[in-house]
């Protein structure tokens, strides 16, 4: 039995189903879950020792890579000093400062500790200043667990959602709408019927929870002009595309300003920090200024926001974007020529340093297409890569995610390891 055996095992005796978070299980690709020890780089190590080619990127926070030297330098001189302080500090308005500068639509932002709590306290603040409760939400983008965004389409167009998730009263899910993505048609018609009871629409732009989905223009500019028209908010969820797409996220590669942007991940630089901000007339609703409440005893911690200005420091490096772009491109270029010398059905996909890999001939545009992909030839294919010493997210409905440390020698491995996989899917 491996340590990775042993370890899943135990873990399973103190930890439900032996994970902290449902991904991590493998139940979508079957097999025991690797134990991770150490990383570096583009690299990470198991509890056998292996190494791995990641492109998880801890879920996209790894942006530099992992363990940092400068990222790490900061954490250590910021414990130093303290690790919490439930009092404010100079490094919160540091980040605060930056995060404002690098996204213009952002006026003022609060800083929380992780992506739930901020789409869901941005929700709050939305319904609180408009005065409406009713929010519009796409299927298949993932915004958190809060219970109003555990919810799937209902049964007709103009039907609330019903909970995804035991536990989640219906009386929660009802105040949520679950549209279509990419389908700007539906939006019209929604909004034409009950435009004016509408809080927000929140939206993924380039999704990454039903593995990589572009929203195209078209949907985004008729979200952007009807939100406009009737007084609701729109919500940007940049918690995987902020700065990771671009340095000022989705809403800079199509120009589109949303009313109110939820961050996480890099901004956090591995560590817990997320951030919801937007208009400065919409933020003065929040406590202590106004009556929508948030708090949070962690929030702005000072070692996490150490590690997350230097995060944001060093992706502001010249050409950081561009070499990005250029490395994740050269991965899903070497996986497509891989699958179809192979005589697969794939096509991948990629934006800034986020990627898809989809086993469709062609590339999906919403839910519906997306789970119509071969999931079990996803599978078979992730563990082939796994074996080969490859890691890629493990289920056919997340997003991958390439480093500034992925150079062209680990895309070289990998497109190998690829050709080797593809070879014994047919074999």
């Amino acid at each position: 039995m491996s340590n990775n055996d042993t370890l899943f095992a135990r873990a399973q005796k103190s930890t439900p189903g032996g994970v902290n978070s449902p991904v991590r299980a493998f139940r979508s690709v079957g097999g025991t879950p690797r134990f991770i020890t150490r990383a570096a780089g583009p690299h990470f190590w198991d509890a056998d020792g292996k190494r791995y080619i990641d492109y998880i990127g801890s879920w996209g926070p790894a942006i530099v890579g992992h363990a940092h030297p400068d990222v790490v330098q900061a954490v250590q001189a910021a414990a130093t000093n303290g690790l919490s302080f439930g009092a404010p500090t100079e490094g919160e308005i540091l980040m605060a400062e930056e995060i404002c500068k690098l996204v213009p639509s952002i006026e003022q932002v609060r800083l929380v500790s992780s992506g739930t709590e901020a789409a869901m306290s941005a929700l709050r603040l939305a319904r609180g200043a408009t005065g409406r409760d009713m929010v519009i939400k796409f299927e298949g983008c993932y915004h958190g667990h809060a219970d109003s965004m555990l919810v799937k389409a209902g049964s007709g167009l103009l039907t609330f959602g019903n909970p995804t998730s035991s536990g989640v009263p219906a009386d929660f899910a009802k105040h949520t709408m679950v549209l279509d993505y990419n389908d700007s048609a539906q939006l019209e018609d929604v909004f034409g019927k009950m435009g004016d009871q509408i809080a927000a629409v929140i939206v993924e732009p380039v999704a990454g929870n039903m593995n990589l989905l572009r929203a195209t223009p078209e949907f985004l500019q008729t979200m952007r002009r009807l939100c406009t028209a009737h007084g609701a908010i729109l919500m940007f969820d940049e918690v995987m595309s902020g700065f990771r797409v671009a340095l000022g996220g989705a809403q800079s590669l199509y120009g589109i300003q949303p009313d109110m942007t939820v961050l996480g991940k890099v901004i956090g630089g591995g560590l817990p920090v997320a951030a919801f901000g937007g208009r400065a007339d919409l933020m003065k609703h929040l406590a202590p200024l106004g009556p929508v409440y948030q708090a949070g005893t962690l929030s702005g911690n000072p070692v996490a926001v150490a590690a997350g200005m230097t995060t944001l420091k060093i992706i502001q490096q010249p050409g950081f974007y561009e070499r990005l772009g250029v490395q994740t491109r050269k991965l899903v270029d070497g996986l497509a020529t891989a699958a179809h010398e192979a005589g697969e059905a794939f096509c991948a996909d990629a934006v800034g340093g986020m990627f898809g890999i989809y086993f469709t001939a062609t590339l999906p545009e919403n839910y519906a297409q997306m789970m119509a992909c071969d999931k079990e030839r996803f599978n078979r294919f992730f563990h082939a890569m796994l074996d080969a010493g490859v890691y890629l997210a493990p289920s056919a409905f997340e997003a991958g995610f390439v480093s500034a440390m992925h150079d062209d020698a680990v895309i070289d491995e990998t497109v190998v390891a690829a050709r080797g996989a593809f070879a014994r899917l047919n074999g």
